[in-house]
C-alpha cells in the first residue's frame, strides 16, 4: 500500500492533540501538498483523523490520462458505524455551541479552502475530468463560497414570534392570552451523499448549512472522485471544527452508502444524485422515518418561441451549448432539450451545429480545450449507448456524438440529435453527457406539454423577446426552478426539482431550513 499522503495508521493519534494548533496545522498543510501530487493512499476521515480502512483500498482514476490520482479507502459497516458513533458522540456538544462560534469555524473553513486552492483544483481537475476552466471557475472557489455564506448564516435568526392569541378555558387547560413561537432546531446526525460531478462544491453546499444549523456530518462522496472530499477533513480540523462533527467515508460501491442511509445513528439523509438511487435511499430512510432532501436527475427543457430575436436567439444557443461546453452535459441542470417554435427551428438547428462544431475536444489541462471527458468509461459506454438508440428508434445525429481520436480518455464528442419525437428515449432519460434533442413545437401549448412530458422537473428554461410572456409561461412549467433568457443562477434561490427530479429545497436561507426542524414553545403570558 502506497501510504505517500495522507496516512490511514498513526495520523489518528496526532490529530486529536489540541485544538487548531501549530502542529495540526501543519499537519494539514502537509497532508494537503502531497495529495495534490496524486500519490495519497488516504484513510476515512473519523473523528478528527485518519482510520485505516477494514477492507483496503480502491484507485481512483483520471478520467483524461486512465492514470491513476491516489486510493481511496473501502468502507465496511464498521468503518461506516465509527464514523456515525463519533457524529452522535459530538452532537451534544457542537449543537450548543453558539451560533457565532460556529459562525467562526465556518469563516475559517472558507478561508482555507481559498488559501490551498493551488493545492485542491490540480486534485479535483484529475480526479473529475473537468477543464482547467471549469476547475478553477467551478470546482473549488464555490465550495469556498458556500463555507463563507453559511458562516452568516449561522447567526440568522432562528425564531419566529407568533402573535398572541387570547384562548378561552376548556376542560384541557385555563383561557387567557397565549403566545408562543416556531424555531429552528438541528436535525442531529446528517448523512451526505454527494455526486461525482461536483464533489467538493456540492459537499460543502451540503455540509455548510448542516454545520451552521448545529448538525454533526458523516458524508460519502461519489466513489469516482472522493479525494477532494477527503482533504476537507483536515481543512476543517484546521479550522477549528472539533473532532467527530465532520466526518468522510468513502467505497467503490454502494455497500457503503447503503449502510449510512440504514444506520439508526443517521437523523436525516441528504443526497444528491440520480432519481433511480434516490428512490432506494428514500424506501431505505422510509423505515425509520428519516428526513431526507433529495436532488435528482433533470430533463431541462430550454423553449424558444417565436418571438426570439437575433439577440434572444443568440443567448438561447449559448445557454443549450452549455450542455456539451460546461463538463461535458454531466450537470443535472443542463438545457439537453431545445424546444424551438417551428418558424425558427432550422435557423436554431444551424446555430447549434456551428457552434458544437467550434469546440474543442480534448486534454482537459490544455487552456484551448472546452469539452473535456466524461467521468469513466461506464459513463461514455452509456452516452454512445443511448446515441446508438436514438439512431435505432429514427432520430438523426446531425453532428457529434462519435469518439474523438485520442489515445486515452473517456471523450464523446458534442452530439446533436434531431427528428426525434418527444417520447423517444433521448427525449425522456436524463443521459449525463454532450448530448442535446432539439424538438420543434407549434405553439405555446405544445411546448408545455413536450416540457413537462418527461417525470423529471428540476431547470426549464423560455428565451423570448418578451419577458413578461416568459414570465407567464413558466408559471405552466412543472419544474423547481425556471431561467428566463439565461442560464445564470442566483445563489439565494431555493433549489431542487417537481415530480421526479426531488424532495425539499436548498440554497441561501432555504438551505438553512433544509437542515432543521421547527420546534413550538407555547406559554401562559
Amino acid at each position: 500500500m502506497n501510504t505517500d499522503g495522507p496516512k490511514a495508521d498513526s495520523a489518528p493519534a496526532r490529530a486529536g492533540q489540541g485544538r487548531a494548533g501549530q502542529g495540526r496545522a501543519a499537519q494539514g498543510r502537509a497532508a494537503r501538498g502531497r495529495a495534490g501530487q496524486g500519490r495519497a493512499a488516504y484513510g476515512h476521515w473519523i473523528g478528527g483523523g485518519w482510520r485505516r480502512p477494514g477492507p483496503g483500498h480502491y484507485p481512483v482514476t483520471n478520467p483524461a490520462t486512465e492514470q491513476t490520482v491516489g486510493h481511496a479507502p473501502e468502507a465496511d459497516a464498521a468503518d461506516v458505524d465509527a464514523a456515525v458513533s463519533a457524529a452522535r458522540d459530538a452532537y451534544e456538544g457542537w449543537a450548543r455551541t453558539a451560533p457565532r462560534e460556529r459562525a467562526a469555524v465556518l469563516d475559517r473553513a472558507a478561508a482555507l479552502i481559498a488559501e490551498h486552492a493551488p493545492d485542491l483544483v490540480p486534485l479535483a481537475q484529475a480526479e473529475t475530468g473537468a477543464t482547467l476552466r471549469v476547475a478553477r471557475a467551478m470546482q473549488v472557489p464555490p465550495a469556498a463560497d458556500r463555507f463563507r455564506r453559511y458562516a452568516r448564516g449561522a447567526v440568522e435568526p432562528d425564531t419566529v414570534p407568533l402573535a398572541p392569541v387570547p384562548v378561552a378555558a376548556t376542560p384541557l387547560a385555563p383561557g387567557g392570552l397565549i403566545g408562543a413561537a416556531a424555531i429552528r432546531r438541528p436535525m442531529g446526525v446528517v448523512g451526505c451523499i454527494t455526486s461525482y460531478n461536483f464533489p467538493l462544491a456540492n459537499l460543502a453546499g451540503k455540509v455548510a448549512p448542516a454545520l451552521a444549523m448545529g448538525n454533526t456530518v458523516v458524508a460519502k462522496p461519489a466513489p469516482q472522485d472522493p479525494l477532494c472530499c477527503l482533504e476537507l477533513g483536515p481543512l476543517l480540523k484546521e479550522a477549528g471544527l472539533p473532532d467527530g462533527v465532520f466526518n468522510v467515508v468513502t467505497g467503490s460501491g454502494a455497500a457503503a452508502g447503503e449502510a449510512l442511509v440504514a444506520h439508526p445513528g443517521v437523523d436525516m439523509v441528504s443526497f444528491t444524485g440520480s432519481t433511480a438511487v434516490g428512490r432506494k435511499i428514500a424506501e431505505s430512510a422510509g423505515h425509520s422515518m428519516k428526513r431526507t432532501l433529495m436532488e435528482l436527475g433533470g430533463k431541462g427543457a430550454a423553449i424558444v418561441l417565436g418571438d426570439a430575436d437575433e439577440s434572444v436567439i443568440k443567448s438561447a444557443v449559448g445557454a443549450v451549448g452549455s450542455t456539451w461546453s460546461f463538463h461535458s452535459g454531466q450537470i443535472c441542470t443542463a438545457p439537453t432539450r431545445v424546444l424551438v417554435h417551428r418558424s425558427l427551428y432550422e435557423k436554431v438547428i444551424a446555430a447549434l451545429t456551428r457552434y458544437a462544431r467550434s469546440l474543442t475536444v480534448g486534454d482537459p489541462v490544455d487552456n484551448s480545450t472546452v469539452v473535456g471527458p466524461l467521468i469513466s468509461a461506464a459513463q461514455r459506454d452509456r452516452v454512445e449507448a443511448y446515441l446508438a438508440g436514438a439512431r435505432e428508434q429514427g432520430a438523426r445525429i446531425v453532428v457529434g456524438g462519435e469518439r474523438p481520436a485520442a489515445e486515452t480518455g473517456f471523450y464523446v464528442a458534442p452530439a446533436l440529435i434531431t427528428d426525434a419525437s418527444p417520447d423517444m428515449t433521448v427525449a425522456q432519460e436524463e443521459i449525463f453527457g454532450p448530448v442535446v434533442v432539439a424538438l420543434p413545437f407549434e405553439d405555446e401549448d405544445e411546448a408545455v406539454r413536450i416540457a413537462c412530458s418527461t417525470p423529471y422537473g428540476l431547470y426549464d428554461y423560455v428565451f423570448s423577446a418578451d419577458a413578461g410572456r416568459a414570465w407567464a409561461l413558466a408559471a405552466r412549467l412543472r419544474s423547481g426552478n425556471v431561467g428566463i433568457n439565461t442560464v445564470q443562477r442566483h445563489p439565494e434561490t431555493p433549489f431542487g426539482g417537481f415530480k421526479h427530479s426531488g424532495v425539499g429545497r436548498d440554497g441561501g436561507s432555504f438551505g438553512l431550513h433544509a437542515y432543521s426542524e421547527l420546534q413550538s414553545l407555547v406559554w401562559a403570558s
